[in-house]
C-alpha cells in the first residue's frame, strides 16, 4: 500500500468528525472542552508565551499584541517593523530568545516590501521593553526579493547550541527550491545576532548561499525540534495532496519540484518520491492535507499520553494533528477537531494548549482536558 493511500484512508475515516463539532471533544484519553479566550483579531498567525504567561500574537495585517491573564488584549505594540501585508504576507512568527529574561530580546518574521513592488522573508530582532519594541532591527533577509504575495515560510526555531533555524519557502516559483545561489525553498541557519556559522554545510561552496541548512523545500510553516534527540522535524506543505513531515538534516536536498507526493495544481503529476532515492523522503505523507501551520512538542501533564509527542495546527484538517515520533520514525496517532483553521499552536504553564485562528475574524482557542 502507498503512502498516499494509506494516509487518505486514515483521513478519510477521520472526516466524520469535523462536521459535528461541539465545544466537548469526546475521547478515550478525557473528553477535550474548546474555549474561546479572545476573538475578532485579524488573521493571528503566532503565539508566544512571556515568562508572566502573558501571551503576545501576531496578526498578518502587521500588528503584535499582548493578551493578559485576563484574556485581555492590548492595542498594536509600537516599535514592531512596517509589513507587507498582502496575499500570505504580512507579520508571521514570534519567538522570545532563549536568553529573554536576561536580554528581553523577541524576534519577529514578517514579508518585508522591497523594491518596484517586490517582497520577501525578513528576521528582525528588538527589546521588548514596558510593553514597547525598542530598537528593532533586520538581521536576515530572503534573498531575492521577488513580485508575488505567496509562500513566505517563517517559523523560528532556536537551537540548543544557540543558532536559529528559520524555515523559507520557494514563493510559489517552484524551480528556485534546486537553486542554492538563492535562499528560496531553503532553511537557513544563522547566528542570534544573523551572522553565519563557520560550520554550516554551504560555506565553502561558491555557488550556494552560506546560510543554506538544507533546501529543496516547498512552503514550510510548521517546525520543532525533538527535545529527546535534538532533531528538526518539519511539517510542509504539498501542493494538491502531500503533505510532508520531514526529519530535517544538514546539507540535504528534500527533492521539491522535482518530487513529491502531491500534484501540481492543474491536474499534472508530480513523480512520487520513491522513483528518485536521491532525494530525501517524507516520514510522512498527508493525501488530503492537513496544510500544516505551527508546531510544538509538548512536555506538559495535562495531556500525558501527549507528552513528547509533536502537536500540529492545520488549517484545511481545521483542528490538530499529534505525531508519535521514535528516533527517527513518527506516526500519526490523533486529531483533535475544532472546526476552525488552526494558525499556530503553543503550550501554556498549566499544560493547557493554546491556539489561533486563521480568519478575518480569528480567534484565541484553549484546548483543556476535562477530568
Amino acid at each position: 500500500m502507498t503512502k498516499n493511500l494509506k494516509t487518505f484512508l486514515l483521513c478519510f475515516f477521520c472526516t466524520g468528525l469535523f462536521f459535528a463539532q461541539k465545544p466537548t471533544v469526546e475521547r478515550d484519553q478525557g473528553a477535550i472542552t474548546i474555549e474561546t479566550i479572545a476573538e475578532d483579531l485579524e488573521h493571528p498567525w503566532a503565539l508566544a508565551f512571556l515568562p508572566d504567561d502573558r501571551l503576545l500574537i501576531t496578526e498578518r495585517a502587521g500588528t503584535l499584541r499582548v493578551m493578559d491573564t485576563a484574556n485581555n488584549v492590548s492595542a498594536p505594540i509600537q516599535g514592531a517593523p512596517e509589513v507587507f501585508a498582502k496575499g500570505q504576507g504580512g507579520m508571521l512568527d514570534v519567538a522570545l530568545d532563549p536568553d529573554f529574561e536576561q536580554n528581553n530580546y523577541i524576534y519577529l518574521t514578517f514579508a518585508e516590501m522591497g523594491a518596484d513592488s517586490t517582497a520577501t522573508t525578513a528576521l528582525g530582532r528588538g527589546v521588548f521593553q514596558n510593553d514597547r519594541l525598542e530598537n528593532f532591527e533586520v538581521i536576515f533577509r530572503m534573498e531575492p526579493a521577488i513580485q508575488g504575495d505567496k509562500h513566505f515560510g517563517g517559523r523560528i526555531v532556536f537551537t540548543d547550541d544557540g543558532h536559529i533555524l528559520l524555515t523559507l519557502a520557494e514563493r510559489f516559483q517552484f524551480d528556485p527550491a534546486q537553486d542554492n545561489t538563492n535562499h528560496m525553498g531553503t532553511i537557513v541557519r544563522i547566528n542570534k545576532d544573523g551572522t553565519v556559522p563557520n560550520d554550516n554545510p554551504f560555506v565553502n561552496d561558491s555557488n550556494a548561499r552560506d546560510e543554506i541548512w538544507s533546501f529543496g523545500h516547498r512552503n514550510i510553516e510548521s517546525a520543532a525540534i525533538d527535545p529527546n534527540t535534538g532533531n528538526l522535524w518539519v511539517a510542509e506543505m504539498g501542493p494538491m495532496g502531500g503533505d510532508e513531515f520531514n526529519l530535517v538534516q544538514e546539507g540535504k536536498n528534500y527533492g521539491w519540484p522535482v518530487v513529491s507526493w502531491g500534484r501540481n495544481y492543474d491536474g499534472s503529476q508530480i513523480p512520487d518520491h520513491d522513483t528518485r532515492p536521491e532525494f530525501e523522503d517524507a516520514v510522512i505523507v498527508w493525501t488530503p492535507t492537513i496544510s500544516p501551520s505551527g508546531m510544538i512538542f509538548y512536555d506538559g501533564e495535562m495531556y500525558p499520553e501527549w507528552q513528547d509527542h509533536a502537536i500540529i495546527g492545520g488549517l484545511t484538517s481545521s483542528g490538530i494533528v499529534v505525531v508519535k515520533i521514535t528516533g527517527e520514525q513518527a506516526e500519526e496517532i490523533e486529531r483533535v477537531p475544532v472546526a476552525e483553521r488552526v494558525r499556530d499552536v503553543a503550550q501554556a504553564r498549566d499544560g493547557s494548549i493554546f491556539l489561533v485562528t486563521d480568519h478575518e475574524k480569528g480567534k484565541v482557542l484553549r484546548l483543556n482536558k476535562m477530568e
